[in-house]
This record gives C-alpha cells, sequence and structure tokens, in this order.
C-alpha cells in the first residue's frame, strides 16, 4: 500500500546585497510562500471510528462423517493461509462433540468461515448499512464493533442493483454515524475510508474525491476516489471532513485484485433511499417503461436537427408494455423525464426506477423534428433473477465424488470471462472439499498431473484415485491457483 506522500514548501531564502560603496544596502524581504493547511483526519477518525463495524460471514457446508483427512495437517494449514487469508477449522478428534455443528442426513453440518468485509452504524438501535455482495450468500453474518463486541446478524434485506444492504443487530445507544449530502461533494475534497482491508479491522486510509456520477450501472451512479479500498473495506463509509458519511465503498478498479489508485463508492443519497424501502419491507420496488435505450452521438444529434448530443435514443419499444401503449416508437429521443432533462442515457433507467409502479410520467420525445409530450403509466421492474447460462451445460451429478465435489463443465463463455483453456466449475462442495475451503464457484484445472478437460472425465479420474493417498488437486480462484491437497472418502 502506497503511503499518502505530501511536499510541503518550507525554505526561505534571505539575501543580502553589497555595492562598492562603504554602505551596505538591505534586499527588500522575501515574502513567504503560501502554504496551505492539510486536514486533521486524528479527530475525525476519533469521532468516526466507533461507529465502523467489521463483517463476517460464514456458511454452513455438509461433513462426511469419513473423508474429512488433512485438516490438521501442517500442509494444509499453511495453504489455507495463504490461499485463503483465514485460518483453516481444526480437525474433530474422535469421540469430540463439535460445537456449532448440526446434525443432517447425510453428515453434519459445519460453519466455515466464508468472507469478511466492513459497514457502519445508520441507527442507534442496531440498524448497519453494508455492500449487497458483502452478505450474499451467507448462512451467518457476525458484526464486531471496535470494543470488541460481537452480535450476531439480521439481514433485514439487500439489493444488489445498488450492491446495499440493511444488516441489525440487538443493541441500543449504539455509536451511529452521521450522514451527509452526497449531491453537494466537489471534486478535488478530502475523504477518509474507514474498513478491515484483507481482514485487518480499524483500517484508516485518506485520498480526495476524483470523480462524481461515473457511470458503471443501471442504477448506480458512482463517486470516484483516490483513496486506497481493497478486498474487505466492502461495506465501509466514505467520510468527508465534516466526518459524514457520504458513500459506500464497494468497487476498485484494478487487475491485480489490489489497489491500483481508483475506487468507487455508491453516493449516501441513494443508499438511503434502498435502504429505507429495505427497512420497510425487505426488498426494492421500481419502475419500468419497457423501452431499450441508447447514446445520441453527435452526428445523430445535427442529422436530426437537435442543437446537441443528449437524451436516450429508444433503439426498441417492449410489447404490450407501458412505452408502447403510451404511443414512443424505435428512433424517438427522449429528452425530457417529469420535466428533468436526460443528458445521457444512463440517466432514463434512473429516474424511471425511482417513480412508483401505478404513477404517471411525462416524457419529453423529439420525433420528425419536433418535440412532444407523452404520458407513460409506470409499472413494476421485476426483481433480479439468477442469469441464465449462455450455453446449455451437461447437468452436474448432485452426489459429491469421494473428493467432496460436485462439477460440471465450463461454457464457451465462461472460459472467456475467466481466461482459461481447461477446467470444470465446481457447484458444490462436501466433506474434505469442505473443509479444505473450496467452495461453489472455484475452477478444478488439474488432477496430480493430469489437465481436467470436462466433468465426465473428471468424474473418471476421481474414480481411479487411491483412498490411501493425497490427491493434489488445482483450484483456480479469481486470477489466483494453488494446489490443494485433498484424501478421497474412506482414505486414513
Amino acid at each position: 500500500m502506497t503511503p499518502l506522500k505530501t511536499t510541503l514548501a518550507s525554505t526561505l531564502l534571505a539575501a543580502s546585497v553589497f555595492v562598492a560603496a562603504p554602505v551596505a544596502l538591505a534586499a527588500p524581504p522575501v515574502a513567504s510562500p503560501a502554504v496551505a493547511a492539510l486536514p486533521d483526519f486524528a479527530d475525525i477518525v476519533e469521532r468516526t471510528g466507533p461507529g465502523v463495524v467489521n463483517i463476517r460471514t460464514t456458511e454452513r457446508v455438509r461433513q462426511n462423517a469419513q473423508g474429512q483427512g488433512g485438516v490438521d495437517d501442517p500442509e494444509m494449514q499453511e495453504f489455507f493461509r495463504r490461499f485463503f487469508g483465514i485460518p483453516i477449522p481444526r480437525q474433530q478428534q474422535p469421540g469430540t462433540p463439535r460445537g456449532n455443528g448440526k446434525q443432517g442426513g447425510q453428515g453434519q453440518q459445519e460453519e466455515v468461515p466464508r468472507g469478511v468485509g466492513s459497514g457502519f452504524i445508520i441507527s442507534a438501535d442496531g440498524f448497519i448499512m453494508t455492500n449487497a455482495h458483502v452478505v450474499e450468500g451467507a448462512s451467518e453474518v457476525y458484526v464486531t464493533l471496535t470494543d470488541k463486541r460481537e452480535f450476531k446478524a439480521k439481514i433485514v434485506g439487500s439489493d444488489t442493483r445498488t450492491d446495499v444492504a440493511v444488516l441489525k443487530i440487538d443493541g441500543s445507544n449504539l455509536p451511529r454515524l452521521n450522514m451527509g449530502d452526497s449531491d453537494k461533494i466537489r471534486v478535488g475534497e478530502w475523504v477518509l475510508a474507514i474498513g478491515s482491508p484483507f481482514g485487518l479491522e480499524n483500517t484508516v486510509t485518506a485520498g480526495i474525491v476524483s470523480a462524481k456520477a461515473r457511470d458503471t450501472g443501471d442504477y448506480l451512479p458512482l463517486i470516484q476516489t483516490d483513496v486506497a479500498v481493497n478486498p474487505g473495506n466492502s461495506g465501509g463509509p466514505l467520510i468527508n471532513l465534516k466526518g459524514e458519511v457520504i458513500g459506500i465503498n464497494s468497487q476498485i478498479y484494478s487487475r491485480s485484485g489490489g489497489f491500483m489508485g481508483i475506487s468507487f463508492a455508491v453516493p449516501i443519497d441513494e443508499a438511503l433511499r434502498v435502504a429505507d424501502q429495505l427497512k420497510a419491507s425487505g426488498r426494492v420496488t421500481r419502475g419500468r417503461i419497457g423501452v431499450q435505450i441508447g447514446e445520441v452521438t453527435k452526428d445523430v444529434a445535427e442529422s436530426l436537427g437537435l442543437a446537441r448530443a443528449q437524451g436516450a435514443l429508444v433503439q426498441r419499444v417492449e410489447a404490450g408494455g407501458p412505452a408502447e401503449k403510451a404511443g414512443l416508437e424505435a428512433g424517438d429521443i427522449i429528452l425530457k423525464y417529469n420535466g428533468a432533462a436526460i443528458e445521457r442515457p444512463s440517466d432514463l433507467p434512473r429516474m424511471v426506477g425511482s417513480t412508483k409502479p401505478g404513477a404517471k410520467a411525462t416524457v419529453s420525445i423529439w420525433r420528425k423534428g419536433s418535440a412532444r409530450d407523452v404520458s407513460v403509466t409506470v409499472v413494476e421492474l421485476e426483481a433480479d433473477k439468477p442469469k441464465q447460462a449462455e450455453e446449455k451445460k451437461a447437468k452436474p451429478d448432485n452426489a459429491p465424488n469421494s473428493l467432496g465435489l460436485v462439477v460440471s463443465d465450463l461454457s464457451d463463455a465462461q472460459r472467456k470471462e475467466l481466461k482459461v483453456d481447461n477446467g470444470v466449475l465446481v457447484e458444490a462442495v462436501n466433506g474434505a472439499a469442505a473443509a479444505a475451503g473450496i467452495r461453489p464457484g472455484d475452477v478444478i484445472q488439474r488432477l496430480n498431473e493430469v489437465d481436467v478437460k470436462d466433468a465426465k472425465q473428471f468424474a473418471q479420474l476421481v474414480s481411479k484415485l487411491d483412498a490411501k493417498k493425497r490427491a493434489a488437486v488445482l483450484v483456480r480462484r479469481g486470477d489466483s491457483s494453488q494446489f490443494v491437497p485433498l484424501r478421497p472418502n474412506g482414505g486414513n
């Protein structure tokens, strides 16, 4: 992590001028260079730090009675520490009851670490805001305060489109943070972030606002900063010099997985609107009008008689949708929505999304050289659905193999996205694989010395393994690959 460096001009030059005459003449005084005062972050951190929390999540995986070998092995312990950054659960000794396991039909459920993140308290009675991706897929969520008190949290609701989630812990008189106004931020102003990068709790970093309203999604005009934000900072607050939260640290631009000088935060104004709906109903309701839109280029604007490039070009109108019923057509340019100008296409879905379903909206359009207004009845946008595979994959066998793995073939699109030529996708884990930290979404690329081509071949390779020996499984997660030693079920 590169430290923030500031250079202050601090040298004052004084000179004396001597002439041939016996009287020395003093040179005029040199003015001191102006030095801008730097902010005192220490006072801000002291006031706001107690309101920032560490969030860790776990998930329950089913453990077979057999096939747990290797978790007490020093080699496995070192692998887990280096690759996953967290200690591996210790192996249960014979006759020792499990403290947090639950008896299942095919074995016992074990609670294993899943991830870490950050959050901040928004009300004294225990409501906490964080990112949706921090708690997504978690079986349990634990919140730790700076005074080391730990609470089990309930997920009130989460919204993947804005990456905002609200948690609730049982507490009172908790140290909440004050909310600021993200609409009033200025590019160049100082801000700081508090969170748990790489699990290092209560870490403070500082920088400036680099840009406002960066378009990275339909409903997310993000704040761009140069504050050092890394994995684990997600969900933590972005704080201004008044000690107010102006954003939720959410994303980084990175080619390595670490900070590269650009980070993004969800504006707190948008996050609070989402949080209010989550607290009220556990979900977010958005409007839609049923159009597919695109950019209005300068050339298109000139050819159509528009004064400048603005608005959203209607590329397609949904059959039977609100826009079609209102008379909108492909080729129309939407210039205003309820009187508010559409400067760029991304403005429209945000405005429509914030409209209550059932309400009527006035849409100003440009068509064939003239402007006109149409009235559209907004309907509800359906909730997110799991993305469908672009290509049909071989249906995985629901029964885990002797390594505790359920895998499926990678589609061509997944191979391209993951930048791999071979391997199988982990769909579910059990037994030794779960204890070793392998999780759904990982890619198995090699078994011992053999490259894995598809799920069928992988099953054949596993079936021939010696139960008395560990197998070296090459696991890829993100941009990193690591061998994981696993012993098939039945091995000693």
